[in-house]
This record gives structure tokens, C-alpha cells and sequence, in this order.
């Protein structure tokens, strides 16, 4: 092994924790945000699009679930995998965790194929039921043809990226977004305006980004520079390798697939009872979400593989001090994004639409929506702290709380309590963050005193 590659490993494990999350966190972060302009550009752009803007960006809305699936396979394989790679790595097992990485990498591309088999075959009733009303389907099914043929490349960037990040090259792992996220901002205006492709031409700008981020990824993990490499040799699947990846992977991949689920939820009943205004507004507040929730994983991101390495390599006091560092940084980020929300929400809304009728409804909706937000830097340092310990179990569960067991029943539920249906749609988002972050709270609090 180079020295480049020993001295790598090394600092995650004696580096100081300040410097060392902020060097991992800040390329995350960075990562993250320019994600969020990856997948926010298409539909600044289709928003703004003349006389069709609010009907097509309702109907790309539409595809989001779908789009969420597809990046929550991503996450089963890869957020599972990752972490155990990190934890080899800090048992100072590297051909282990090669292996763990070599399997992962045959599990997404055996995902993306079934998944493009999926969406092309049934992809229009998927659509309908998803919340498509007759004005929006044509745009949704446009965008989702499309996009559903760079499956394969959304599920190798994406995936693979995880294990340069848990490796702690996070500078590279920014290039892997970064490149994509150009890529799709150069093309966006070319396809959509220039050759006047409409929403079509936002889909196939964004699977050409894909494809050259994958490219990028899968040539590092391929070249000398990576301390873990992927080798035809460790693709062979293996159960002991791949299902306890999958196992740990599970709950990222509730969360994210949930979203999906919710976003069915949340359109269907809005559409009931609002209209194609009232679905076209949670589009908006959707993007805003991820907007908050992104950065929030980057600054995980930046955590997870010194708590993973430090805990295989059983240093304990620097996997608190490393919680402690990502804990009062999550909470600034999500209370600045709370204050913004309440009191210059516009900020957030003139991205998305210039429609002043949108823009009204939507202004209110986030304000009930984002009441809660403050609390989202406890609820994900410490749920993604849970993933990092390998504590998949518990996990699971909070994965399944906050959204499965909390927020879909809510949202059928309040409209039959409130007179206002939309309003009691919106609310069930801040009442089911405030139960679950209660609860997620005194669950970390046992499991941390256990650590010694």
C-alpha cells in the first residue's frame, strides 16, 4: 500500500476531530448543495418555461416519487455497504471491505437494469397514481421515458460515490456532483430553450449529467489513487457480504423510499382537495426540503467515516467527540433554514415560479410545512449516527417512525378533523417531525451511554 494511501487511512483515526470533520464535511456539504441545484435546475427551468410553466412543473413534480425510488435502491446497496467498508477499514481489513465494495457495485447494476425494465413497462399508470391529473400527465410522462433510460448511471454515480466518501476522499467525492451538476446546468437551457425540446430536453440533459459523473466514479475506484479498488475478483456476489450491507442499508432506503410513498400521499390528497395549485405548491416545498435535508446528509456524510473507522478500531471517546462536533453543527444549519422558511419564505419560492398565484399559495403552505424544521439537525445526527455504529435494528425503526408510522396516517387523517382539508394536509409534515425527533432523542440518549 502507498504511503499517500496509509496516511489516509491513518488520519481518520488520529487526525483531530475538528479539523478532520471539517475537512471531510465541507467537500459533503458542498456536494450536497450543488445536488440540490442538480435536481432543483430542471425544474427552475421548466417553471419558467412560457404559457406551460405551472402545468409542466406539476407534471415533472408528479415524477419526483419515481425519481426518489430510483435514488433509494442507490442508497440500500450503498449506504449499507459504505459504512461496513469504513468499519474494515478501521479493523485494518481492507481486502474485506474491497469485497463488501466489489459486491455492492454488481448489486446496483443489477438493480438499475430491473428498475428501467419497471418504469418503461408501467411507468404511466405509475404516474396516474402518483397524482398525474389529465392536464400534467403528458409533461410527467415525457420527463420519466426519458429519464428512466439513465437509470444505470443514476445508480452507479450515486451508489458508488458513497464508498469515496467513506474512504474520506470527500474532495473527490464533491468533483463526482459537481461535474454532473455542470454538465446538466450547461444542458438544461440548450434542450429545454434552445432546441425547444420542452421537459423531454430536461431529461435527457440530466441522464447525460449522470453519465459522466458515473463515468468519473467508476475511474477512480478503478485507478491507483483510491485506497479501496474495485476488482473484478470481488464482484462475484456473496451473501455474507451482500446482505448485511442490504441489512444496514435498509434504513436509509426506508427513508428515501418513503419520500417517495410520501410524495403519492401528499399529491393524491392535496389534488382532492386543492387542485393542481395546491400540487404544484408541495412540488415547491418538496425542493425546499431537500434543500434542507441535503446539506444536512452532507455534513453526515463528512461525519460517517470517522465514527465508522474509530469505532472499528474501538476509540471510543472519538466517536463522541466526532457526534458531539456533527450535532451542534446540524442544529445551526437546520435552525438558519428554519428562520428562513418562517420569515422571507420568498426567498425559497421566486426559485421556482413566477406565477403570482403559485407563488401566494405556496407562501403560506411553507410556513405550516417548515414549522418544525429547527429540529432537523437533532432527528438525522443522530438517526445516520445509528447507521454509521452499524446499529441497523434501530435504524430501521426510526426510518419507519417518523414517515411510515407517523406522517402518512396523518395526512388522511387531519382533513376529516380540521374545516380547512389542505391546511390539515400541511400540518401532518410538523407534527410528525416534533413526535419523531421526541423519540429518536431518548432512544440515542440509552444507546449512547452504552457505548462506555
Amino acid at each position: 500500500m502507498s504511503h499517500e494511501k496509509t496516511q489516509k487511512e491513518a488520519s481518520l483515526g488520529t487526525d483531530q476531530i475538528g479539523s478532520l470533520l471539517f475537512k471531510l464535511a465541507l467537500p459533503a456539504i458542498l456536494a450536497q448543495i450543488i445536488n440540490v441545484l442538480y435536481n432543483m435546475v430542471d425544474r427552475m427551468y421548466i417553471g419558467h418555461i412560457p404559457d406551460i410553466g405551472p402545468n409542466a412543473l406539476t407534471g415533472v413534480g408528479v415524477t419526483m416519487p419515481v425519481i426518489m425510488a430510483i435514488s433509494a435502491f442507490a442508497a440500500l446497496v450503498s449506504m449499507g455497504g459504505a459504512p461496513r467498508a469504513s468499519i474494515m477499514m478501521g479493523k485494518g481489513k481492507n481486502e474485506e471491505a474491497e469485497k463488501i465494495m466489489g459486491n455492492c457495485t454488481t448489486m446496483l447494476a443489477v438493480l438499475a437494469i430491473l428498475l428501467t425494465v419497471i418504469f418503461l413497462a408501467f411507468g404511466k399508470p405509475i404516474l396516474l397514481m402518483f397524482g398525474a391529473s389529465g392536464n400534467t400527465i403528458s409533461y410527467a410522462w415525457a420527463y420519466m421515458q426519458i429519464y428512466s433510460i439513465g437509470t444505470i448511471f443514476v445508480q452507479l454515480s450515486l451508489g458508488l460515490n458513497a464508498f469515496i466518501n467513506a474512504q474520506g476522499y470527500a474532495k473527490t467525492g464533491m468533483l463526482t456532483v459537481a461535474i454532473g451538476a455542470v454538465c446538466n446546468i450547461i444542458l438544461d437551457p440548450i434542450f429545454i430553450f434552445g432546441l425547444d425540446m420542452g421537459v423531454r430536453g430536461a431529461a435527457l440533459a440530466t441522464i447525460i449529467s449522470q453519465a459522466v459523473s458515473s463515468v468519473w466514479v467508476v475511474k477512480f475506484l478503478t485507478g491507483a489513487k483510491s485506497t479501496l479498488r474495485i476488482r473484478l475478483k470481488n464482484m462475484r456476489p456473496k451473501g455474507k457480504y451482500i446482505f448485511p450491507s442490504l441489512a444496514l442499508g435498509a434504513a436509509p432506503f426506508i427513508m428515501q423510499f418513503t419520500e417517495s410513498i410520501l410524495s403519492v400521499c401528499f399529491n393524491t390528497s392535496l389534488l382532492r382537495y386543492g387542485g393542481d395549485i395546491a400540487v404544484g405548491a408541495m412540488t415547491i416545498l418538496t425542493s425546499v426540503m431537500q434543500f434542507s435535508m441535503l446539506p444536512l446528509q452532507g455534513l453526515t456524510q463528512g461525519a460517517q467515516p470517522i465514527i465508522s473507522f474509530n469505532y472499528g478500531a474501538e476509540n471510543i471517546q472519538r466517536v463522541k467527540e466526532a457526534f458531539h462536533l456533527l450535532l451542534k453543527s446540524s442544529m445551526i444549519y437546520s435552525s438558519l433554514l428554519w428562520a428562513i422558511s418562517i420569515f422571507v419564505p420568498q426567498v425559497f419560492i421566486a426559485i421556482f415560479t413566477g406565477n403570482a398565484e403559485l407563488a401566494a399559495y405556496t407562501k403560506w403552505a411553507i410556513r405550516i410545512y417548515m414549522a418544525v424544521s429547527l429540529l432537523f439537525g437533532i432527528q438525522i445526527a443522530c438517526q445516520q449516527t445509528f447507521i454509521a455504529l452499524g446499529n441497523f435494528k434501530t435504524s430501521v425503526f426510526l426510518a419507519l417512525l417518523r414517515k411510515v408510522i407517523l406522517l402518512i396516517p396523518l395526512i388522511f387523517i387531519l382533513p376529516h378533523l380540521i374545516p380547512n382539508q389542505v391546511l390539515g394536509v400541511f400540518l401532518a409534515e410538523p407534527i410528525a417531525d416534533f413526535l419523531a425527533v421526541s423519540v429518536t432523542s431518548i432512544l440515542f440518549y440509552r444507546e449512547y451511554h452504552k457505548l462506555g
